[in-house]
């Protein structure tokens, strides 16, 4: 059987989910062993597990920033800014924010033990300076995590994501391309945010998925796809060649982390020919898991100046193409940080635990740019640091 071919097959409900009953997997009469592996559940309960659909008529997952709210940002950047210091050094005891500091507070449990998720609405871009922008991301982002990760090995610790046609290899790669891309999880980072300085003229809606819901669908028709999925024989190819599950169950906690183009390259990054290929078991995995996703998935119009936190362990996230504009306004700029919290962050697996380490170790580069830059520059300044 070719892995062209390998995929799910969608089916009448066999066991139907809350917000889908025409979802379910057909069983595979190939399939492996028909159960699930040692020490997974049955069903996972919980906020987690929602649908595009049962959240379709709430807006409570957006925190829409008032007058006062507003006030106590533009005093803390000023306080801060008094300081003297730094902007990666911001913190709650040096970013004050009365009362919306516990407003953050509470959206960090909603994301770490919630619904997995938040947006923060109503930061107009335009009326602050690049610097400033920054500065207030920064600083309402330490209250949801305070911790900040690397993205790449170059240390980059904000990364823009924009449209970049300047070269082929720029073109293809997800950042910078315009196309749409699957459903994935970051390398590390407990939370993956990301601030909206524009959006596109047309597209672009960012659209996630619950790992939670996906495991449910799979635990109730197809178990041996669990099975395959927790197998630690899965050749991902980046940030570096390792085996390993795709999926964990730790401290009655489902943790899911993947990328299809570790797993079967991309344009941007062709697998090496010396690497094992994917079985078609794992293919149909895969499969399955993009089905269900795009079955369950919950699809947020962004606006400029929104702040979105996913919890990067339990929510899935892609990204729909889109058309940008001649005005800088209508160029759609992500800015993205990896995040995590000493005080709420998940046990991170043992197969796991080296992109953490890279990512969140204090020694080593660490490069915060405000603006998009080239794969290749030196820094020029008047001043020694």
């Amino acid at each position: 059987m070719s892995a062209a071919g390998a995929g799910p097959v969608l089916a009448p409900a066999i066991t139907p989910i809350a917000g889908v009953p025409s979802l379910a997997l057909a069983a595979n009469a190939s399939a492996d062993v028909p159960v699930l592996p040692p020490g997974f559940p049955a069903q996972l309960t919980g906020p987690m597990t929602w649908t595009g659909s049962d959240l379709a008529t709430t807006s409570d997952y957006i925190l829409v920033l008032n007058d006062t709210w507003h006030a106590e940002i533009k005093a803390a950047v000023e306080h801060y800014k008094s300081l003297d210091q730094d902007g990666h050094l911001v913190g709650p005891p040096n970013f004050p924010l009365p009362t919306l500091g516990t407003e953050l507070k509470a959206l960090s449990g909603e994301i770490h033990n919630g619904r997995g998720f938040c947006i923060i609405r109503g930061i107009d871009p335009s009326s602050y300076s690049v610097e400033d922008l920054t500065l207030v991301y920064l600083g309402i982002g330490s209250y949801i995590a305070e911790q900040r990760g690397r993205q790449d090995k170059r240390g980059n610790m904000l990364v823009h994501i924009v449209a970049d046609n300047s070269t082929e290899q720029a073109s293809e790669h997800h950042r910078h391309s315009t196309k749409s891309i699957t459903f994935h999880n970051e390398e590390a980072g407990d939370v993956i945010s990301w601030l909206t300085r524009s959006t596109a003229a047309a597209g672009g809606k960012c659209i996630i998925a619950s790992a939670y819901t996906i495991y449910n669908v799979l635990a109730a028709t197809r178990p041996d796809i669990i099975r395959t999925l927790a197998r630690s024989d899965w050749p991902f190819a980046l940030p570096r060649f390792q085996c390993r599950p795709v999926i964990f169950y730790r401290d009655s906690r489902l943790i899911m982390n993947f990328g299809r183009a570790a797993l079967l390259g991309s344009e941007a990054h062709p697998r090496p020919h010396h690497l094992p290929s994917l079985t078609c078991r794992q293919v149909e995995a895969l499969d399955a898991i993009e089905a269900i996703a795009q079955a369950t998935q919950m699809e947020i119009q962004t606006q400029a100046g929104d702040m979105h936190f996913i919890n990067n362990m339990g929510v899935l996230h892609r990204r729909e193409s889109f058309i940008n504009g001649k005005s800088p306004t209508e160029k759609r700029h992500l800015v993205r940080m990896r995040l995590r919290s000493a005080e709420q962050g998940w046990p991170v697996p043992l197969e796991l635990e080296r992109e953490w380490h890279e990512a969140f170790k204090e020694e080593g580069v660490k490069h915060w740019h405000l603006e998009p830059m080239p794969l290749f520059f030196f820094p020029m300044r008047r001043q020694p640091n």
